[in-house]
């Protein structure tokens, strides 16, 4: 029981390290796509990565910051 809860509590606090730095998490991504989606395919790590990457600093010529 008490294994039970703190694994619990070490993947959620992974996962919201990960957030914090701003690396996407692929595991919780391809969860999504076969619950919600199961259609659709779902795209590799290094696809997913990249295109985490282009939405977060902007790509094809844009730029999403400031400076």
């Amino acid at each position: 029981m008490i294994f039970k809860a703190l694994n619990k509590a070490l993947i959620h606090t992974k996962q919201s390290m990960r957030l914090m730095v701003g690396v996407p998490d692929y595991e919780m991504y391809v969860n999504h796509m076969k619950i919600a989606h199961p259609e659709q395919s779902v795209m590799s790590y290094p696809e997913f990565f990249r295109e985490r990457q282009e939405a977060r600093y902007g790509a094809k010529g844009r730029l999403n910051r400031c400076c």
